[in-house]
């Protein structure tokens, strides 16, 4: 069936042949964002993750609605908070009733944030002063991750908190979930410690302890530290992948302004699912800042979806 260029882009229902059982043929169903996938294929991005149809087995396609966004529970959100925290281990994480004060010597937000999810333990604005005050005993700026929308937001902000603004990497964080999908790179090495150039790339030099402790947890929790070395030695593109229960965090992706457009983000990621699979992973999650549209735009092309926004609230001026 002929495709139109039409529908390049939109949301469509596409039935297509996935063989046949005695003698009559057999149909399957896919919903989502249609894309090409070269001349004689296309890419439906579903809900449960990215489907390639040759489009000589294309029965049917037609436009439909955008689906009706689905909001996460409070238990969801929380726990994958808690899984993500753990696989950005900070050099301190004290627990104020469910509540986690984190400090990195000022390394990322994350890991220098009060992750505010539940009951402190406390009335609001002593937890709040109880902040402040891990804040001051760190020399860390006084802030607080919380979910957008969530109850706990509602509540901070209250107490007159505010958005983080002058947080140089965005105040305001989506949480991207993805089916693990993919198979090893022969070009991406995946050790389980980082090497000199995998820290040069992600760091531009030696890591200070803080950066140690968050970014190379020894092994607990499993952790790779994936690169793609250039014909000199250096990394070319980079990406540290974490298993935490069921789910494959992803971050420090980076590749060099000569190298991109070459696909390395997309060998990079594939490579690190099939490793997180053998340890029990079955979804992948990350954090991208709303502000950075390239990096939302790639992984939404690689099939991930926002499960939830988080931001950071700072003490109003005075």
């Amino acid at each position: 069936m002929e495709i139109s260029d039409e529908l390049v882009g939109a949301r469509v229902a596409l039935r297509y042949r996935i063989g046949q059982r005695d003698g009559r043929p057999l149909y399957s169903d896919a919903v989502g964002e249609l894309s090409a996938a070269g001349p004689g294929a296309v890419l439906v991005q579903t809900r449960r993750g990215p489907v390639h149809v040759d489009r000589a087995a294309v029965v049917a396609v037609r436009a439909v609605p955008p689906a009706p966004a689905r909001r996460p529970s409070l238990t969801a959100i929380t726990r994958l908070e808690g899984l993500s925290a753990d696989a950005w281990p900070a050099l301190v994480d004290r627990p104020l009733g469910a509540w986690r004060l984190r400090a990195a010597g000022g390394y990322t937000g994350r890991a220098n944030a009060g992750l505010v999810l539940g009951d402190p333990g406390m009335p609001i604005p002593a937890a709040l002063d109880a902040v402040r005050a891990f804040a001051h005993e760190h020399e860390i700026p006084a802030r607080v991750h919380v979910p957008i929308g969530s109850p706990w937001d509602r509540a901070v902000a209250a107490q007159g908190w505010v958005l983080d603004v002058g947080h140089a990497a965005g105040a305001e964080v989506a949480v991207l979930v993805g089916r693990l999908a993919g198979i090893r790179d022969p070009r991406v090495g995946l050790p389980e410690r980082p090497s000199d150039a995998w820290w040069q790339l992600a760091l531009g030099g030696p890591p200070t302890p803080a950066q140690r402790h968050v970014l190379d947890p020894g092994g607990h929790p499993p952790t790779a530290f994936a690169e793609i070395p250039g014909p000199d030695g250096a990394a070319t593109a980079q990406i540290r992948a974490t298993v935490v229960e069921d789910h494959l965090h992803v971050s420090k992706l980076e590749v060099i302004p000569a190298a991109r457009r070459q696909g390395l983000a997309t060998a990079l990621l594939a490579s690190v699912a099939e490793w997180g699979r053998e340890y029990g992973a079955r979804w992948a999650v990350l954090q991208v800042p709303l502000q950075n549209s390239g990096a939302r735009a790639l992984y939404g092309h690689l099939g991930y979806v926002e499960h939830h926004q988080y931001r950071y609230l700072v003490p109003p001026p005075g």
